[in-house]
């Protein structure tokens, strides 16, 4: 990879209280190629669907993927530019296809079908790994944070317990548990709620990177 962009600090972790924590970074992987690339960007690529519109982090995670994509481009003419080339013409259209490819073919005589398919699979490949890494760190943070509010509810409730059978001495210290018991869920719904609608970004976010790659692998396959 390039340059890394799929970093999202603070995406599941709040930096206010945590910012003392380590910084995780993620590794470059095979590539040091830092060239920009020079076509134009798709005038519909990685936007957010109607349906999609109301969670507020899908305009975010989309960046992110987008600028993650971006940062895979290697040197040379491969899927990469191929595949600027056609969305930005049009990926239903198949004269884009062809103009592409002859363009490629400019810069690379020796240009097939079967490598522009083959790199298409290091893409996808990457923006799996990222989506994998993210899905899992979601689902981790939201397990943690489920069992944490079971594991708070079972000690206050066990605690409750234990003062219902000294009620008359302990009558104050029940009544104020049972208040806490009761903010537990209220407490917590906002984090949760918050966490559950980044993992649903992540998801919308992979599954719109990855239909707009494979119409274009549609495209190849079909008028290559």
């Amino acid at each position: 990879m390039a340059k890394e962009h799929f970093n999202w600090k603070g995406l599941f972790v709040n930096e206010e209280s945590e910012k003392t924590s380590k910084e995780e970074t993620i590794n470059p992987t095979n590539s040091t190629n830092t060239e920009i690339n020079k076509f134009p960007e798709s005038p519909n690529s990685f936007q957010p669907t109607e349906s999609a519109t109301t969670n507020p982090f899908l305009k975010e995670i989309f960046d992110v993927y987008e600028k993650g994509f971006e940062s895979l481009n290697q040197s040379g003419f491969d899927f990469f530019e191929m595949y600027k080339s056609v969305i930005s013409v049009g990926a239903t259209n198949p004269q884009s296809y062809q103009m592409a490819f002859t363009m490629g073919k400019t810069i690379n005589p020796e240009l097939s079908k079967s490598f522009l398919l083959e790199k298409s699979k290091y893409y996808t490949d990457e923006i799996e790994k990222v989506y994998s890494k993210y899905d899992a760190t979601g689902i981790s943070r939201k397990n943690d944070l489920g069992n944490a509010i079971i594991a708070e509810k079972g000690n206050l409730t066990k605690t409750i317990s234990d003062l219902e059978s000294k009620i008359a001495e302990f009558q104050n210290e029940l009544i104020k548990n049972k208040a806490e018991l009761e903010k537990i869920d209220y407490k917590n719904k906002e984090q949760f709620s918050e966490i559950q609608l980044k993992i649903e970004a992540n998801n919308l976010a992979k599954k719109k990177i990855l239909d707009s790659i494979n119409i274009v692998i549609t495209g190849i396959n079909q008028y290559l």
